[in-house]
């Protein structure tokens, strides 16, 4: 990564795994050395309103929030929610939907599959998102993730 902070910004609706996402993506960066910084908004998640993370990571960080229009990379996990964004984005920004999955479903593993493609991006360390998800998830789930994962990414190649 060549810039000195990266954006990325999750959005989807209330249960969708917004809030996990963005606490994986934080935990990663900081395991791989970078300053980090978290926000998110889940005020309205239990009525199926909006959700939104903010995670910023770089040499040095100074706030949680992105700036309007700065985020570099928009990661929606319901399509609606690129229109909820627009003001965040950018002629440069990523923007990563379930659709680059093609027919694979990951089921409640898309949070997961969308950190995936979101790291074909990154270029993070595989075998630190891999540690990390065997952290987080057990035993089965723990295997289930990291296929999603590795599907998610694949899928951006």
């Amino acid at each position: 990564m060549s810039k000195a902070i990266t954006n990325v910004l999750f959005a989807g609706i209330g249960g969708q795994g917004i809030i996990l996402a963005s606490d994986l993506l934080s935990e990663m960066a900081f395991r791989c050395g970078f300053d980090v910084k978290k926000s998110e908004i889940h005020g309205m998640s239990q009525r199926g309103g909006s959700v939104s993370g903010d995670v910023r990571f770089g040499t040095k960080v100074y706030s949680p929030m992105i700036p309007a229009g700065e985020a570099d990379y928009l990661v929606v996990l319901s399509e609606d929610q690129v229109e909820v964004c627009k003001n965040m984005i950018n002629e440069n920004t990523v923007i990563l939907t379930p659709a680059i999955l093609g027919d694979f479903d990951p089921g409640k593993s898309l949070n997961v599959a969308m950190l995936g493609a979101l790291n074909a991006g990154l270029k993070l360390d595989k075998e630190i998102w891999f540690g990390l998800l065997k952290e987080h998830f057990k035993g089965e789930l723990a295997d289930v993730n990291i296929a999603a994962f590795e599907r998610g990414e694949a899928s951006v190649k």
